[in-house]
């Protein structure tokens, strides 16, 4: 152990331990009540437009939405229908949704966002009489170039079950221009944190050579900048241009470290319990190649899903994307064969490790720290998603389930 840099968890003691996960525990209480005591991240705007005299049930309806800015980020409109019923049995019914889409810049003049008209099959879903049927995205703006927007939605096919239609309720949700501007203080701060934090800890090693560093301070000098670009300091560009890039870089930057942290819990928990060299073949290549499918899908489904939007705001990967369910199935087999590789080399680790003093100490805190953001991790999961996450919400997307400033509390744990 003389051969590598020190590290200060060897002379820590009980108590100290304890110190560390109380003031971490203390941070997230403290974030949390600030998430709590904050404005809803989501504005919300219904239409109900069976009570405004149109006489069709099915369309086409005009829905103008409220005025907007670069700090609304994106918008949503989605279309929720009630229905009564004859019978206890679930109604599915296929139709068509036709969308056509215009844009009111600041001299009022209006200006057609495509030239067709977008056409999309969707289905209804209802689950018991006399209550709302399931909620559908009818348009997803990635980014607003517009301070307005107007909406023509026509819904064909529904025609035969119109007498059964009770209302049909628009809702047109964006950001919270209030919660964008706090967002860009709470990303500064993190970015200005994780800076000072990645500067001591270069300066606290710069007396060894990195051939001297432990598994896990090598990892360290790797998470921290990618921790910084996950913070994201271009951020701020989203509310100054016009575009889809700066979205598409943040959310790039979020996959790069979250499969980079997947990658270093793989290495770390084999590689403390293997000394000397570890060869790429052997070590880190089955590593790399199954966080490589678990990255790569993640972007290909974003991207697909980005590069569609701007040419059709009304596409849906789930939906409109053929097939996505084998997509699907893919990613969630990889996800099964990480954890079993995980829960191996863990359960070899503490076998192998358990009566080794300094090895056994830095394996004890490291699995405790995991577990306790795991925990949390998965905690906020099911908060912002429900307990449908898997199934309605695969690709991760800002989808309309956020409340308040809790869910920022990923940067935080992360740091």
């Amino acid at each position: 152990m003389n051969m590598l840099a020190p590290m200060r968890l060897y002379t820590l003691t009980r108590r100290h331990f304890a110190l560390v996960f109380a003031i971490f525990l203390m941070c997230f209480v403290l974030t949390v009540l600030i998430g709590v005591t904050g404005p809803k991240v989501i504005t919300e705007n219904s239409y109900n437009v069976l009570s405004t005299g149109n006489e069709s049930k099915t369309g086409p309806f005009d829905i103008q939405s409220p005025p907007l800015s670069n700090y609304n980020q994106q918008l949503w409109l989605l279309c929720i229908i009630q229905m009564t019923q004859n019978n206890e049995e679930d109604f599915i019914k296929n139709f068509q949704m036709n969308v056509e889409l215009k844009g009111v810049i600041k001299d009022a003049s209006i200006m057609r966002i495509r030239d067709n008209v977008h056409r999309k099959s969707r289905f209804l879903h209802c689950a018991q009489p006399h209550q709302l049927c399931d909620e559908f995205i009818v348009v997803h703006l990635g980014y607003l170039n517009y301070t307005r927007y107007q909406i023509n939605v026509t819904l064909k096919g529904l025609e035969g079950k119109s007498q059964n239609i009770q209302n049909v309720t628009f809702v047109i949700k964006t950001y919270n221009p209030k919660f964008s501007q706090v967002e860009i203080w709470f990303r500064f701060v993190f970015v200005v944190l994780t800076f000072i934090v990645t500067c001591m800890f270069a300066h606290s090693l710069r007396k060894f050579s990195m051939r001297d560093w432990g598994i896990e301070q090598k990892w360290m000098s790797i998470l921290l900048p990618l921790l910084l670009l996950y913070n994201d300091p271009f951020f701020p560009l989203s509310f100054l241009t016009n575009s889809w890039f700066p979205g598409t870089l943040d959310t790039f930057f979020q996959a790069l470290f979250l499969c980079a942290l997947l990658l270093f819990w793989l290495c770390v928990y084999h590689g403390i319990r293997v000394q000397g060299e570890r060869r790429f073949l052997t070590f880190y290549l089955p590593k790399l190649v199954i966080v490589g499918l678990l990255w790569i899908s993640a972007v290909t489904l974003g991207v697909w899903q980005l590069v569609n939007e701007l040419q059709d705001p009304t596409y849906r990967y789930n939906m409109d994307m053929n097939h996505f369910q084998g997509m699907k199935i893919f990613f969630l087999l990889v996800v099964v064969l990480y954890v079993l590789y995980l829960v191996f080399l863990l359960v070899r680790a503490w076998s192998e490790l358990k009566n080794m003093p300094y090895s056994d100490l830095r394996l004890k805190f490291l699995t405790s720290l995991t577990f306790l953001v795991l925990i949390i991790s998965t905690v906020i999961l099911y908060l912002r998603f429900g307990s449908k996450a898997l199934k309605d919400n695969f690709v991760a997307e800002l989808s309309t389930r956020y409340q308040n400033y809790i869910l920022l509390l990923k940067d935080s744990l992360l740091l």
